[in-house]
């Protein structure tokens, strides 16, 4: 079983987590001012999402990342109820900084309230996640004041010295701002974009040096790379990639990128998705890549990765040489 230690932490976990973002449901990002959108990733069985989280026990997988946004607090919820019973088996990863609305399913952002309520954001995602301690704490406004956010650091520190987190992180594709967080005592991961499309230099050698885990949000590329898409394929209107159109543009561009990946990704009779995932375990020992899931079937996919274990270098570089040539511009 693969294994990582998260950073400077003492918490072990498997090499692969669980991103809770899809079994929060249907949520709007809802900025006044400015027109909503779906944030969610369209309907879900609760049902099936505990079954699911279950399952990824099951095989050996202990990490799981959430939000408070995450279905305006549904995702910590199920996730919560999934593992009751379980809670010392496992590592929470949740993050806050956004004005959360559970009842009208709503977010938007605030930056100027993120310290006056972090302590009451706490303790909404502690009752939710019916747990006494988060493991790990994580900032979800990625483009946060520095001067702010070292203060903000100071009262993550209070909050350990409370025993209300054990530790905390940014969830950040900028490394200037993950900087600011890197050298705190109980800082132990940055949360990044991370995935064989889109590489993050920079962000993983900040971790590399100040000992800290990558947490790799979107490792499949919304899904992209498990090569499940078509030209004719759409989403519903809950889901926040509604709208997108694999028939034309970069979109159509990514789809025949994932063919040139195909062989190298399914070598040893992986799928697709355990492709995606050796790839980024192969690219850095430090990453703990999080691919959403919305099923039983989905989980059992991904954590079959762990089996095969991380590309060879060679593959890696192949993969590398794909991308250069399909994707100059690394797009999202």
């Amino acid at each position: 079983m693969l294994k990582r230690t998260l950073g400077k932490s003492n918490l072990e976990v498997s090499a692969l987590g669980m991103g809770c973002w899809a079994i929060g449901g249907p949520w709007t990002w809802d900025q006044p001012g400015r027109e909503p959108f779906p944030a969610g990733w369209g309907r879900t069985d609760d049902a099936e999402s505990i079954r699911a989280v279950h399952a990824g026990l099951e095989a050996g997988i202990n990490f799981f990342d959430t939000a408070a946004n995450y279905g305006a607090g549904h995702s910590e919820a199920v996730l919560g109820q999934a593992l009751k019973g379980r809670r010392d088996k496992v590592v929470i990863a949740t993050k806050f900084g956004h004005i959360v609305n559970e009842q009208a399913k709503t977010v938007y952002g605030d930056a100027a309230r993120i310290i006056p309520n972090v302590r009451q954001d706490v303790e909404n995602s502690l009752r939710r996640l019916q747990t006494d301690t988060i493991d790990i704490y994580q900032l979800h406004e990625g483009n946060y004041d520095p001067a702010l956010a070292l203060e903000l650091r100071g009262i993550l520190e209070d909050l350990v010295a409370e025993g209300k987190i054990r530790w905390y992180g940014w969830s950040t594709d900028l490394a200037d701002r993950a900087r600011v967080f890197a050298d705190g005592e109980h800082c132990a991961s940055i949360q990044f974009r991370l995935n064989a499309i889109y590489d993050n230099a920079g962000m993983r050698q900040l971790c590399a040096a100040f000992d800290l885990a990558g947490i790799n949000k979107d490792p499949l590329n919304k899904g992209i790379l498990t090569g499940k898409f078509s030209p004719d394929s759409t989403f519903p209107d809950d889901d926040i990639r509604t709208g997108v159109s694999f028939s034309d543009g970069r979109f159509a561009r990514r789809l025949r990128t994932v063919d040139a990946l195909r062989e190298v990704f399914t070598s040893n009779g992986r799928t697709m998705a355990q492709g995606a995932l050796a790839y980024i375990w192969a690219l850095d020992g430090r990453m703990v890549p999080i691919p959403g899931f919305k099923s039983v079937r989905q989980v059992q996919d991904n954590a079959g990765a762990m089996q095969y274990g991380p590309l060879t270098a060679e593959q890696v570089a192949q993969v590398q040489a794909i991308v250069a040539e399909y994707e100059p511009e690394e797009e999202s």
